[in-house]
């Protein structure tokens, strides 16, 4: 089986009163057999989001994206995915590292499907 999982934690920023800092789990998923070059990341709730994988990897470098996903680096440790919709905007931030780790376990999946 070659799907990647990994749950992690990040953090929903908002603009509101009672904006809560908690992490909440998220969940990060590759799978090479349905679309090699995507990923999801699945928030709370029913909100997945399906984008390609070399923007997550661009975004921790420097800003990228358009339209319904955008990815900017946040400091040194930290990265910054934004999920439009009819619905609003979710901007959820993760630790770096995560993201790389998950990025890594990726390649390393779609490496063992072309073998």
């Amino acid at each position: 089986m070659s799907v990647v999982e990994q749950y992690a934690r990040a953090h929903i920023v908002t603009d509101t009163e009672d904006d809560d800092r908690d992490a909440v789990p998220v969940v990060l998923r590759y799978d090479p057999d349905t679309d090699p070059r995507a990923v999801r990341v699945g928030l709370p709730g029913p909100h997945e989001w399906t984008f390609s994988r070399s923007l997550l990897e661009e975004g921790l470098r420097a800003p990228v994206g358009s339209g319904e996903v955008r990815v900017w680096p946040c400091g040194r440790v930290q990265a910054v995915v934004e999920f439009h919709s009819a619905g609003g905007v979710s901007v959820v931030q993760f630790e770096r590292k995560t993201l790389m780790r998950f990025l890594r376990r990726t390649y390393m999946a779609a490496e063992r499907v072309s073998s």
